[in-house]
């Protein structure tokens, strides 16, 4: 009995660990470069660290802004990226959007870029990393 209380014990210790013991985690991804190459890869890191700690574990935002935004016109003609793109908000990942780079780049987020809502673009990308920052996530630069 006393060996089955311990079982019970460490499975609901690990169903509330993480995939792999790591815990419930908050983090910020800064994407501010403009290679496709390097924006595939970033949104690959986000995917494998959703699949590491359990979409369940995770507060994800992806904050974009300068080149980053271009990530979002990228996955317009690009059916591998935006896959990318959409299996990610499936699992909850908010991707932010710099209103300065939008205005700077005289881009329209409703017409310019890939499913951005208005709710989706922020004041200032950098400010809204530090913010971030402050609440307790983690920054990550792919």
């Amino acid at each position: 009995m006393r060996n089955l209380l311990l079982l019970l014990t460490l499975g609901l210790f690990a169903a509330g660990a993480g995939a792999a013991g790591y815990g419930k985690q908050k983090v910020v991804y800064h994407i501010n470069g403009d290679e496709p190459k390097q924006q595939s890869a970033a949104l690959g890191n986000i995917q494998n660290h959703v699949n590491a700690v359990g979409r369940e574990n995770i507060d994800i935002k992806v904050v974009l802004h300068g080149g980053g935004v271009s990530l979002l016109q990228h996955v317009k003609n690009n059916e591998d990226m935006r896959s990318k793109v959409d299996q990610l908000k499936l699992q909850g990942v908010v991707f932010n959007i710099c209103n300065n780079t939008l205005k700077a780049k005289k881009l329209d987020y409703k017409t310019d870029l890939y499913d951005v809502a208005e709710k989706d673009v922020v004041p200032s990308g950098v400010a809204e990393i530090a913010q971030l920052q402050a609440q307790g996530y983690t920054y990550i630069k792919p």
